[in-house]
C-alpha cells in the first residue's frame, strides 16, 4: 500500500513527536533523579589529594544533605538552593567558618562540576555519583 502526501505527512508528524515524547521523559526522570544521592570527587590542594565525600538531599528548591572528607567525621550540609540544575550551598567548618560552594548538574553525564571558595582559594572539583541513589 502506497502512502499519499498528506499520509507521509501524518506519519513524519507522529514520528517526531514520538521522538520529542522519549526526550522528554528522559529529561524529566534525570531532573527527578537530579542531585539526589552520594557523589565522589578527589581534589588537589598544596600538592595533597583530598577525597571529598557528598550526600545531597532535594525537596522543593531547596538542597540538604552532609559532606565528609576522607575519615573526617559527616558535617551537615547548611541548606541551600536549587534553580534546575544550578545549585549552592555551604559547609561550615569546627570553627564556624563557612566555605560557599556552587554546583552544576551534568545530567547526561551523571556528573556535577562544583566550586568551592576555599580560604579565598578557587577550587574546582567533577563530582560522579558514588553508590545508590
Amino acid at each position: 500500500m502506497k502512502l499519499t502526501p498528506a499520509q507521509k505527512k501524518m506519519k513524519r508528524k507522529i514520528i517526531v513527536a514520538a521522538i520529542l515524547l522519549c526526550c522528554f521523559a528522559f529529561c524529566l526522570a534525570a531532573a527527578i533523579t537530579g542531585i539526589n544521592g552520594t557523589w565522589r570527587a578527589i581534589v588537589r590542594l598544596d600538592g595533597n589529594d583530598y577525597t571529598l565525600n557528598y550526600t545531597f538531599k532535594t525537596e522543593s528548591d531547596k538542597v540538604t544533605g552532609s559532606s565528609y572528607q576522607d575519615q573526617d567525621e559527616p558535617k551537615d550540609i547548611n541548606p541551600g538552593k536549587i534553580s534546575g540544575s544550578d545549585f549552592t550551598f555551604s559547609i561550615s567548618d569546627r570553627d564556624g567558618e563557612t566555605f560557599p560552594l556552587q554546583g552544576k548538574y551534568y545530567a547526561e553525564g551523571d556528573s556535577i562540576a562544583l566550586s568551592i571558595d576555599y580560604e579565598g582559594r578557587k577550587l574546582h572539583a567533577t563530582l560522579k555519583r558514588f553508590g545508590p541513589q
